[in-house]
């Protein structure tokens, strides 16, 4: 049987400061009975720290309507309110204003942004689609349409630093949302990097849930191409897009790991009539 273990909640309870730091550790028991041997794979979560758990709580009472008329209080009463710093809530305050969910007023106070609650998915962090897709309101599922080894091209070798026709694993993924196809993913993960035996599977991971517990590999960032491109046939059937031709938006991305090594090539396809990407824009 597989071992439980308490997961933090993320309904904070103040105090903030009672909350205990759980790491980020995968653990593997084996043991054989009737000729039959099992593994359970338990992963205890890292909490955020103090500032991203104050910052929570406070985007968490933002969408519950629990400032009056859009005025979010001083930082000293959140402060005493959670029991942490003014720093710890300064610093939240400052990311939330950077995510565009509040602004300030010179001498006025700070404020609920409306226009930013608008924001669903912020497009420079790295999110599961499934969680994307939550975030937006739908029911996400995910189908696993194919997993093959191929050798990699030239162009792919040159930007993944693989040998020529070195073997790549290629995932394709279709990510539904209440039943609906809205994103195609193909990853391409160089073989030789995956340690532990997977089945297809184990690809309804993220993908970099999949580089941390098959490949050890800690994915620190992707730098991503958005590209518009009209739907050729065979992405068109895949996503059912029924008027032809079709837009979708396409992200290439290339990811890196802790020591900046280009680890998986991705590609991602969406449907535009049922998920809009938006941001917040301010000058430079």
């Amino acid at each position: 049987m597989l071992t439980q273990f308490p997961e933090m909640s993320t309904d904070l309870p103040v105090n903030l400061t009672n909350q205990q730091n759980w790491h980020m550790i995968w653990l593997s028991y084996n043991w054989t009975s009737d000729n039959h041997t099992a593994t359970a794979i338990v992963m205890l979560k890292r909490s955020p720290s103090l500032t991203d758990k104050a910052k929570n709580y406070i985007k968490r009472l933002i969408l519950e309507n629990k400032f009056e008329d859009g005025r979010i209080p001083s930082e000293t009463d959140l402060a005493n309110e959670l029991g942490v710093s003014r720093t710890t809530i300064r610093d939240a305050l400052s990311r939330l204003e950077l995510e565009g969910v509040i602004y300030r007023k010179q001498g006025a106070g700070t404020f609920i942004n409306e226009a930013g609650l608008q924001i669903h998915t912020r497009l420079e962090e790295i999110w599961g689609y499934e969680t994307m897709l939550r975030a937006h309101g739908y029911e996400p599922s995910v189908q696993i349409l194919s997993v093959e080894e191929q050798p990699a091209d030239e162009k792919t070798a040159g930007e993944l630093n693989l040998a020529p026709a070195e073997t790549m694993v290629v995932v394709k993924k279709l990510f539904l949302a209440d039943e609906n196809p809205v994103i195609l993913s193909i990853n391409h993960i160089p073989a030789r990097l995956i340690t532990d035996s997977y089945t297809p599977t184990d690809f309804s991971l993220p993908i970099y849930r999949f580089l941390s517990h098959f490949c050890q590999q800690h994915l620190s960032y992707y730098l991503s191409e958005i590209v518009p491109l009209v739907a050729p046939d065979w992405l068109a059937d895949t996503l059912h897009l029924a008027r032809r031709p079709a837009a979708v938006l396409s992200f290439k991305e290339i990811g890196y790991n802790q020591d900046n090594q280009p680890v998986v090539k991705a590609f991602s396809y969406f449907r535009d009539d049922l998920l809009r990407l938006r941001l917040i824009r301010r000058p430079s």
